[in-house]
């Protein structure tokens, strides 16, 4: 493997919880009285965590009374549906049996990043879990990333980070790791070239084939 250790975004790129996403979204926003948002609008507003996703949707001064209803519907339902991304188990895998390492580094509230890796068999295969709350901060703050670095005893210069979003590209250049892009979330090729992105696969199996080579 090119690098020792890799870094994962969760959401739209290790796997696939936006139906999970939409519906607590959804039924957030009907306890309100307010208009759902669609799959798509949900789709854009992840990735800079909950709370910010939430105020993209229904506006900041909603957060407050929206959250709640958000996570209690998210309790009771977030494993209903979701699924591993064609690739992610087997690129896991792959960076184990060459001696690498792998560790998720997501905005998704860390107890719910967990619940779910264990829930779709990954957590074996991960070092560590890193979400919101864990720490004081969020992607792309560099200071997130270098905790996680120096937890796992690693540098800069033998990770890369693997995500979907324009966050993931600037937690990337942030903290001096290299890149790989997905489009299995939450933006396409062009935006994340526009971010500045350099390796953009339309999937984990082109990043697997990249990093063996």
């Amino acid at each position: 493997m090119r690098h020792r250790l890799i870094l994962f975004d969760l959401d739209g790129t290790l796997l696939d919880h936006f139906a999970a996403l939409h519906r607590c979204h959804a039924y957030a926003m009907r306890q309100l009285g307010l208009l759902e948002p669609t799959p798509e609008q949900v789709r854009r507003a992840v990735g800079g965590g909950l709370n910010e996703a939430i105020a993209r949707l229904a506006g900041a001064e909603r957060v407050t009374a929206l959250l709640p209803h958000f996570l209690a519907h998210w309790e009771a339902t977030n494993l209903d549906d979701v699924s591993v991304l064609p690739g992610g188990l087997e690129l896991l895998r792959a960076v184990a049996a060459a001696g690498g390492r792998n560790a998720v580094l997501t905005n998704k509230r860390g107890p719910s990043a967990r619940e779910v890796c264990a829930h779709l068999g990954l957590t074996p295969w991960l070092a560590s879990i890193t979400g919101a709350g864990d720490t004081p901060w969020l992607k792309p703050e560099p200071k997130l990333t270098r905790q996680v670095l120096a937890d796992l005893g690693a540098t800069a210069a033998e990770a890369c980070y693997i995500g979907d979003s324009p966050f993931d590209v600037a937690t990337a250049r942030q903290a001096g790791l290299a890149f790989y892009g997905v489009t299995t979330g939450t933006h396409d090729a062009a935006q994340l070239r526009a971010a500045g992105a350099e390796h953009i696969f339309p999937g984990l199996p082109g990043v697997q084939a990249a990093l063996g080579s």
